[in-house]
């Protein structure tokens, strides 16, 4: 039998958790609020973030369409694939708990987005998510997931597409109702970003272990 929809989005949401929680996904969205030109280039470089989410994502997708999976009954390997995403997670995470003293400050390289245009904000948002390895490898999950489900492909879109928004949704919270608020948000949003450089690591330390956790059972269960 097909995994059900409601379980297949519930497996697909915490995969997307876990790109979206991370403080290198929210720092960065606050950043591009304090360029020279906040409202144009913080839309500019959600939408290149959510582009590359959904191309990603879909790639995969197709991937596994091109095996029959959008049709077929989840095959075992998507389990095992629950399982190694579930592990490298939890390791990471792991790791990333174990070294977090070494990480109490927002990358150098991060802090430069504050001085991006419009134009290669966009680029930026969309290579962030290609060179960061968690989100590259969850995208890779996701996609597969969807495409071995046995969805249909109506369901199997929808369901990529509902991947990417919350992976995108809290870069494009911040982003957004800076479009909409203006300076208003300027110093709350300067304490968040603060509050995240001290603990940035821990917090994804935590995102990571508790998503693959959820992850790791969902592929045993399956088996």
């Amino acid at each position: 039998m097909a995994t059900s929809w409601g379980s297949a989005l519930t497996g697909l949401i915490s995969l997307a958790l876990v790109i979206a929680l991370s403080p290198l996904s929210i720092i960065p969205a606050v950043l591009v609020l304090h360029t020279p030109r906040p409202r144009p280039t913080s839309l500019t470089f959600l939408g290149g973030w959510l582009v590359s989410l959904v191309t990603l994502t879909a790639i995969f997708v197709e991937a596994s369409g091109l095996l029959g999976g959008l049709h077929r009954s989840p095959p075992a390997w998507a389990s095992w694939l629950r399982i190694v995403v579930g592990a490298v997670l939890i390791v990471f995470g792991v790791l990333r708990w174990l070294t977090r003293r070494r990480h109490t400050h927002t990358p150098a390289w991060m802090r430069s987005l504050t001085n991006l245009t419009p134009v290669r904000a966009a680029a930026i948002g969309a290579v962030l998510a290609v060179v960061r390895p968690e989100v590259l490898l969850i995208c890779a999950a996701a996609g597969l997931a969807i495409g071995s489900a046995g969805l249909g492909a109506t369901r199997a879109w929808m369901s990529a597409a509902i991947f990417a928004a919350v992976a995108a949704s809290t870069v494009a919270v911040p982003v957004l109702a800076y479009a909409g608020a203006g300076e208003r948000l300027e110093r709350p949003l300067a304490r968040l970003k603060e509050w995240m450089d001290r603990h940035n690591a821990a917090l994804l330390a935590a995102i990571l272990i508790l998503i693959g956790l959820l992850v790791l059972y969902k592929g045993i269960h399956y088996l």
